[in-house]
């Protein structure tokens, strides 16, 4: 239990016995910096970035997805999500149109070429994902998963 509470005290700023490589916010962004760019590489080798990736899975996941949705899903602004549509609509991988229950809302929805570019960029994402999750069980990748579920809640909870 000791062990414990010290660990929490060294991944405070705060404490005296704070120390960077003990701070979870440190060491999430690290992961998901190192993430990010060997994903942008690996997204980039088929033709495609993480922006478009991320609009592409929201898109196949929820279509018809309005571009609110994608944006909040995303983690991005609104005007980042309208750009990369409209980019995925000229691209002929998305179409876009106003929303059946209320037309101030696009949606968005995967054309057959987007769905085949989903299955390409689920191939990079299934490869980035054994490489990173490969030597964890099942319990470990649901604890993470619940872990990381609750920081976010706490967040957006102020706290």
């Amino acid at each position: 239990m000791a062990r414990t509470a010290d660990a929490k005290k060294r991944g405070d700023p705060l404490m005296r016995d704070f120390r960077l490589e003990n701070s979870p916010f440190f060491l999430m962004n690290r992961t998901v910096a190192t993430y990010s760019l060997a994903m942008e590489k690996a997204l980039r080798a088929v033709g495609t970035d993480i922006p478009r990736w991320r609009v592409l899975m929201l898109a196949h996941e929820f279509a018809p997805v309005s571009v609110g949705r994608i944006a909040e899903g995303g983690v991005m602004k609104l005007p980042t999500a309208t750009k990369v549509v409209q980019r995925l609509h000229r691209d002929g991988l998305v179409q876009i149109r106003r929303g059946v229950h209320d037309a101030r809302v696009t949606e968005v929805e995967l054309t057959a070429a987007g769905r085949k570019a989903v299955q390409v960029i689920r191939g990079v994402a299934s490869r980035m994902y054994r490489a990173a999750f490969g030597d964890f069980g099942p319990v470990e990748i649901q604890a993470l998963n619940s872990a990381l579920a609750r920081v976010h809640r706490n967040l957006l909870n102020g706290g």
